[in-house]
């Protein structure tokens, strides 16, 4: 980022010099041009980094096709027998307004721009456009890489610096438990990278006014008008409650797991002792928690088991049982 800013500085210098040479005897107002012109360049850089080439063809097609149109109306003054000034006036002044209506046309429909010219499609600009802000628990989760793999999330992946500066602080740490977890997470960026069906960037930018990791995230996936990709139920929680569309993972995972109905039968091994009185507890392959009544006694024994009801809980899904007589 400091570097990309010094660039610009040196581009809006270079600009002054040559504008100071250019302006020969009157050097301050060759210069003073010169350090707008560089400014204004620097500033359009700036702005059109955030703008889709999608998004760009659109807006040119929408200028060109409202030249088109000035041009027909310009011409059709022809057969009128107006005085040369107001027909000046009158044409750019079609031409203005052709001009405005075309471009923002152009930008609003630009979903839309593969119709108006067909077979003409932006497969990877189009990727770009759906933008996934990913948060730590996710990175760390790692069955993100398994999802990409699997061809279900096509996306540019937005790494927000803060985020990476997490990984790399719990990449550091002197605990082991969260020095494993840092190294998981950058690994699986490194991972992610290979991808062929995503982008990942690192976002350098700051997001100011806030101080929460949390509302960091929030903010930046508002501004860039992008989805949080998140394991962390509080995150998901105030995320909803701004408007911000969020994929969580461990939703996605609920909604993959098999679903039992009252009177369906398994095998289970029972692991511990539940919370209520004469309970066990076993777990399926994919995690989910099988309440056993009445079994605390075969507890490191597999048993055959009645599903008897399922709760779906914020922290996942659980099922009650009964053994089978």
């Amino acid at each position: 980022m400091f570097g990309l800013l010094l660039l610009r500085g040196f581009f809006v210098f270079i600009c002054t010099v040559v504008g100071f040479y250019v302006g020969g005897d009157n050097y301050v107002f060759g210069a003073t041009v010169g350090f707008i012109i560089g400014l204004t360049v620097a500033l359009f850089e700036a702005i059109a980094r955030n703008v889709s080439l999608k998004g760009l063809s659109s807006a040119v097609f929408g200028v060109l096709l409202g030249l088109l149109l000035a041009r027909i109306f310009n011409d059709a003054l022809n057969f009128f027998l107006l005085p040369e000034d107001i027909t000046n006036i009158i044409r750019l002044s079609i031409t203005f307004i052709f001009v405005y209506l075309g471009l923002t046309l152009g930008i609003k429909g630009r979903s839309e721009f593969n119709v108006v010219i067909p077979y003409v499609k932006f497969k990877r600009q189009e990727l770009k456009e759906e933008a996934v802000v990913v948060d730590t628990s996710s990175i760390i989760d790692g069955r993100v890489l398994d999802i990409v793999k699997a061809g279900f999330l096509e996306a540019r992946f937005i790494v927000p610096r803060f985020i990476l500066n997490e990984l790399r602080t719990l990449a550091d740490s002197t605990e082991h438990m969260k020095r494993q977890k840092g190294k998981k997470g950058i690994e699986t960026l490194h991972s992610l990278k290979k991808e062929q069906h995503i982008e990942v960037i690192i976002h350098d930018e700051e997001v100011k006014g806030v101080t929460s990791v949390d509302e960091k995230i929030v903010r930046l996936a508002k501004n860039l008008d992008a989805k949080i990709l998140t394991t962390d139920y509080n995150l998901n929680r105030i995320a909803q409650l701004q408007g911000v569309k969020v994929l969580n993972i461990n939703d996605l995972g609920n909604a993959l797991k098999p679903i039992f109905i009252a009177g369906e039968r398994f095998a289970l091994k029972l692991i511990k002792e539940g919370k209520e009185h004469n309970q066990g507890v076993g777990y399926l392959e994919d995690g989910t928690m099988v309440v056993v009544e009445n079994s605390r006694w075969l507890i490191g024994k597999t048993v055959e088991v009645e599903v008897t009801s399922v709760l779906q809980s914020p922290s996942g899904r659980i099922i009650f049982t009964k053994l089978v007589s």
